[in-house]
C-alpha cells in the first residue's frame, strides 16, 4: 500500500488543475491521478495537413469515436446529444475552443427570479475574485465594458473581428441587438510564456502554437513546480470508505494495468459531470448501497448539457472560412427572462467563422447540398469559405429524469462499468430553441446570407456536463455543501461541473474553475476544522 497522502485529486482537467495549484501553497502532500497522459504539441493535428480528417479520428471530440486507451466508452444511445470530452492532462481544455464566458449574476438566483429550479448556495459576487484569479492564470483576451456583465478586465486585447466578424457586427447593429467580442483564452499577444495566436484556425484539435490557454500549459506547470505529484495513466475504479463513513483512498489501475491502492486523508473529485457520478455510483458499499455520497438519491440526476443548435447560411462573397480562430463574438440579447416570451430563462448566440474544405465537403454532402456528378465542383467552389454559422446555446433546466447511471453490460478496458446517459430536451428548452432559431435566421438574412439550414441539436454537442452532484445546504436535496464537501462523506470534495445547480446558457469552464478555486480557498480557511 502506498503512503497516505494529504490530498488525492482524481482528474487533471480544468477543475483538478485549478484546485491542485491553489492547495499547493499549503505544502501538503498532494497527488493527482489522471487516466490519460500528456499530449505533446507535435502530436496535435494542426502540425499536419490532415488536421480536419483527424478531427473525425484520433482527435475526435467523442470518446466513443476517438476510442483511445485513456478513454472509456459511454452509452449515450438514449440521448439526442452525445457526450464529448477529452481524457488526458488538461482534460477537455485540450480540445475546447477557448470560449470563456462567465455565468451571469442571474444564473445563481433562478428560483428567486423566475420561480423554477433552485438558487445556488453561492452567488456571482462571492465568486468574482476567483473569476478574476482564474482569468489571470488562464490568460483572457476580450474587451472591457460588456453591458451584459458586471465590470471585468480581460488581460489582453480581443480577437480580431475579421471579415466574418465584421459582417456579424453589422447585421446585429442593423437589428439593434446586443453583441460583443467574446472573452477567450486565445492569447492575442505573448502572455506568461505563451505565444500569440497566429490564426491557424485549428483551435479545437489542439493548439500546437501554445496560444490557447489549456490547463496543461497554464495551471499544471505552476502546480508541478509547487510540488504537486501528477501521475498519468492511472484509472480510478472506486473510492474506498471505512466503517465511520470516511474516504480512506482509492483503488486504481496504473499505466501497466496493475491494481493499486492509494491512501489519502482527503479525496477531491474532478472527473466532469459524467465521470464523477460514474465513480460515485461504482463506489457503492454496505454503508452506501446506492452509491457513495448518494443519500439524497441525486447522484447522476439533473444532467444538463446545453442543447447547441447551429443555424447557417452562405454569403454572396468569401469570408474567413476556417482562417482565424473559430469564435469571435457573442450576443446576450435574449439571455435574461422576458415575461413576454413563452419560456423562462434564455439563450446565448455564439458566432462562428466558418469551416475548412474537408468539413465543408463532408457536411454539405451529408445534408444534401453538395451533389455528386457534373455540378459537384461548381457547387463546392460556390460554398467554400462562404459559410456563416451561429449557435443558439440553450439553457437546460435541471430535470431528475435526465441522468447518468451505470450500464449493466458495457465496461471499459479495465472491466469498470461504463456510464449510461438518459437525456431528453425539456419542453422549456424546446420553446427556447424555436425562438432562437427564428432570430438566428433573421441575423443571417441581415448578414446577407441565403440557403439557410438548421442542425437541431448538434449531435456531438455534449461538451457541457453539468448538475449530476449538485450543491446545496440541504442534504436531502443536494450532494455537496455550499463549499463543495459531500454531505455524506466529510473528507470527500467535488469541484467539477457536476456541482452546478442550474446551467446558465454559456460555456461553463470559467465558472467551473472559479468554483474550484473557491472550494480550495474554503478548504484552506477551514483546515483546522475540515472534517467537523
Amino acid at each position: 500500500m502506498a503512503d497516505t497522502v494529504d490530498v488525492l485529486i482524481i482528474g487533471a482537467g480544468a477543475s483538478g488543475a485549478a484546485v491542485a495549484w491553489s492547495l499547493a501553497e499549503t505544502k501538503m502532500r498532494i497527488v493527482c491521478l489522471e487516466q490519460g497522459g500528456w499530449t505533446r504539441p507535435e502530436e496535435f493535428p494542426s502540425t499536419g495537413r490532415d488536421w480536419e480528417a483527424r478531427q473525425n479520428g484520433d482527435f475526435a471530440t467523442s470518446p466513443n469515436v476517438r476510442a483511445r486507451p485513456a478513454d472509456y466508452p459511454i452509452n449515450d444511445d438514449n440521448s439526442p446529444i452525445k457526450v464529448v470530452n477529452f481524457n488526458g492532462v488538461g482534460g477537455s481544455t485540450v480540445l475546447y475552443t477557448g470560449h470563456f464566458p462567465r455565468l451571469h449574476p442571474s444564473d445563481f438566483k433562478v428560483r428567486t427570479l423566475d420561480g423554477v429550479a433552485d438558487d445556488w448556495p453561492v452567488d456571482y459576487e462571492t465568486l468574482a475574485p476567483f473569476f478574476a484569479e482564474n482569468d489571470r492564470m488562464m490568460g483572457v483576451s476580450g474587451l472591457a465594458g460588456d453591458p451584459a456583465y458586471p465590470p471585468k478586465q480581460p488581460q489582453m486585447k480581443p480577437l480580431p473581428l475579421g471579415r466574418t466578424g465584421a459582417r456579424w457586427g453589422q447585421a446585429m447593429n442593423s437589428l439593434g441587438w446586443h453583441w460583443w467580442p467574446s472573452d477567450t483564452t486565445l492569447a492575442t499577444e505573448a502572455y506568461e510564456g505563451r505565444a500569440a495566436c497566429i490564426n491557424l484556425g485549428h483551435c479545437t484539435p489542439g493548439c500546437a502554437q501554445g496560444a490557447k490557454g489549456s490547463v496543461d500549459i497554464t495551471y499544471w506547470p505552476a502546480a508541478l513546480r509547487a510540488g504537486v505529484d501528477l501521475r498519468t495513466g492511472c484509472r480510478v475504479r472506486e473510492i474506498v470508505t471505512n466503517d465511520a463513513g470516511m474516504a480512506t483512498g482509492v483503488i486504481y489501475y496504473d499505466a501497466e494495468g496493475v491494481e493499486r491502492f492509494q491512501a489519502a486523508e482527503v479525496v477531491v473529485l474532478a472527473c466532469n459531470g459524467v465521470g464523477t457520478p460514474r465513480l460515485l455510483l461504482n463506489s457503492a458499499s454496505a454503508r452506501f448501497p446506492e452509491g457513495l455520497a448518494n443519500s439524497s438519491g441525486l447522484v447522476g440526476r439533473n444532467l444538463m448539457f446545453h442543447p447547441y443548435i447551429q443555424v447557417f447560411g452562405y454569403s454572396d462573397e468569401a469570408v474567413d472560412g476556417n482562417r482565424g480562430s473559430p469564435l469571435c463574438l457573442w450576443s446576450k440579447e435574449f439571455y435574461e427572462t422576458d415575461p413576454a416570451r413563452d419560456f423562462v430563462r434564455g439563450y446565448m448566440f455564439q458566432f462562428n467563422r466558418g469551416t475548412g474544405p474537408v468539413s465543408e465537403a463532408v457536411i454539405s454532402t451529408e445534408n444534401g447540398r453538395l451533389p455528386f456528378g457534373k455540378e459537384h465542383h461548381t457547387v463546392f467552389r460556390r460554398s467554400l469559405h462562404r459559410k456563416m454559422s451561429l449557435s443558439v446555446v440553450v439553457e437546460d433546466l435541471p430535470e431528475a429524469h435526465n441522468r447518468v447511471t451505470l450500464d449493466p453490460v458495457l465496461k471499459d478496458g479495465h472491466g469498470i462499468p461504463a456510464p449510461k446517459v438518459d437525456y431528453t430536451v425539456g419542453e422549456n428548452s424546446r420553446r427556447m430553441i424555436e425562438h432562437g432559431v427564428a432570430r438566428a435566421k433573421r441575423i443571417l438574412a441581415a448578414a446577407g446570407c441565403g440557403d439557410i439550414g438548421v442542425q437541431n441539436p448538434i449531435l456531438y454537442g455534449g461538451w457541457h456536463l453539468l448538475g449530476t452532484a449538485r450543491m446545496g445546504t440541504d442534504p436531502e436535496r443536494s450532494v455537496v455543501s455550499e463549499w463543495g464537501r459531500c454531505h455524506d462523506v466529510k473528507n470527500l470534495f467535488i469541484v467539477d461541473g457536476s456541482i452546478f445547480v442550474t446551467a446558465g446558457a454559456v460555456n461553463p469552464t470559467s465558472t467551473i474553475q472559479a468554483l474550484a478555486l473557491y472550494i480550495a480557498d474554503q478548504m484552506k480557511q477551514r483546515l483546522a476544522t475540515l472534517f467537523d
